[in-house]
């Protein structure tokens, strides 16, 4: 059951003040002096109102890694972090390369009801690269997928690279590619460079990156199909993308909240949480990727949400886990690396975080703030600040690189469909009972 809610003067996308009045789990109207009889009033003056947030690449790890995740844990550490939406990546087991689990995750979020959860797609079958997965049947499948990616792995057989790009053609589907030759990063521990060279780690170089984006870019452009790149994290990434644009090839690429901000320094202390793939690389790598994030290169920002039990982080650092929980953390890492730094305004932050991911993903209903659209919204207080600490987190697991360290802003409402699913900062309970 959702209920009618009107939301006083709160900043649309950052800018002018507006009241937002919705009903029946959508927006009915925005304007001022608006009043419902009955409803209940959120005074969001001093809030920014913006789309609620989507997120194109979330580990939810069910079924199969349950130790790790549950859909309805990950959707609430979503909601938490403003996200009314979140694509979830088909690394489970049995592996999302069929019709029958991708319905099963869709299944698994509708219960929830924290956010929606659109399941991806396998592109190979198991993700082991062999041969194509049941691409058309998860497409017409009551999930429809549109996004396929074995992430986690790259496609790294040209030829099954090319006849994927072509099948999605047929139903406006987009793959996304894990941009990482395997044979140039075996035993990779973290990014190759100067940091690697002193601790004696064996090095994840950019150009494992740069190389499968640039092969795949030609292979888009050959076929005349959409290509997502997932987790850019190279200046090498950032021109590759900056060229195939130019050229008029239908590539879009995300960047996570922790490329934007983190570096591979962190490594020396050998603290696990900041072991991660792609890993964190140099300085001059994040200025990079923030800048293309500015200029629009870089089309959205996406999690890469990866959490892990304990055990698999707790221990040395070559035996850890890659990986990193982003959904809390997210819309905060944005406005300290993005927004603080003068690189985006709020109505930016609402078109990668929101809008942009939506689009790529073919997911209707989400991305707006209009009359008439279904009632997604993200209430935000860019005034306060505090410190990241577990109790920020509402997920399973608790690897985040972001703990004890300080970060602007806070959630303060989500909205899922007219349903609130954060009340003054506060996770409501409850809503898959």
């Amino acid at each position: 059951m959702t209920e009618t809610i009107v939301i006083t003067g709160a900043a649309l996308n950052g800018a002018d003040a507006a009241d937002i009045v919705i009903e029946d789990g959508r927006i009915a109207e925005i304007g001022s002096g608006l009043s419902r009889s009955g409803a209940r009033v959120v005074d969001a003056a001093g809030l920014i109102a913006l789309p609620g947030l989507v997120d194109l690449h979330t580990h939810l790890r069910e079924p199969g890694f349950e130790a790790s995740e549950t859909v309805l844990t990950g959707t609430r550490a979503a909601a938490a972090g403003g996200f009314t939406a979140v694509f979830a990546m088909p690394n489970t087991s049995p592996v999302a390369d069929t019709a029958g689990v991708v319905e099963q995750e869709l299944a698994l979020g509708e219960a929830a009801g924290y956010a929606t959860v659109q399941p991806i797609g396998a592109v190979t079958v198991g993700q082991k690269g062999e041969r194509l997965a049941e691409l058309g049947a998860m497409a017409s499948s009551r999930a429809k997928v549109r996004v396929f990616s074995d992430d986690g792995f790259c496609v790294w057989d040209p030829l099954i690279m090319r006849r994927a790009l072509e099948y999605v053609k047929s139903f406006d589907g987009v793959i996304a590619q894990h941009a990482q030759d395997p044979r140039l990063t075996e035993g990779a521990q973290m990014n190759e460079g100067t940091v690697s060279a002193e601790l004696g780690l064996a090095g994840w170089p950019a150009v494992a990156e740069e190389s499968i984006i640039a092969r795949d870019i030609l292979l888009a452009e050959h076929v005349g199909s959409r290509l997502h790149v997932c987790h850019l994290s190279t200046a090498g990434s950032v021109d590759l993308i900056r060229w195939a644009k130019k050229r008029g090839v239908a590539v879009t690429a995300e960047v996570t909240p922790h490329h934007l901000l983190l570096t591979d320094e962190l490594v020396r202390g050998y603290d696990a949480r900041y072991k991660v793939n792609p890993p964190l690389r140099r300085e001059e790598d994040v200025l990079a990727v923030r800048e293309g994030l500015a200029d629009g290169t870089i089309d959205i920002v996406a999690t890469d949400h990866a959490p892990h039990p304990s055990e698999n982080k707790a221990c040395e650092w070559q035996a850890a886990a890659n990986g990193m929980v982003g959904l809390e953390s997210a819309l905060r890492v944005v406005h300290q690396s993005m927004v603080e730094t003068g690189l985006l305004g709020w109505a930016d932050v609402a078109r990668v975080m929101s809008t942009a991911p939506a689009a790529i993903g073919r997911l209707e209903g989400f991305g707006s703030l209009e009359a008439g659209a279904p009632a997604h919204v993200t209430l935000y207080d860019p005034q306060v600040a505090g410190v990241f600490t577990e109790a920020d987190l509402h997920g399973r697991s608790r690897n985040s690189p972001y703990l004890g360290r300080d970060l602007p802003g806070r959630v303060q409402w989500t909205i899922h469909g007219g349903r609130v699913t954060v009340a003054d900062g506060i996770l409501v309970d409850g809503l898959g009972e």
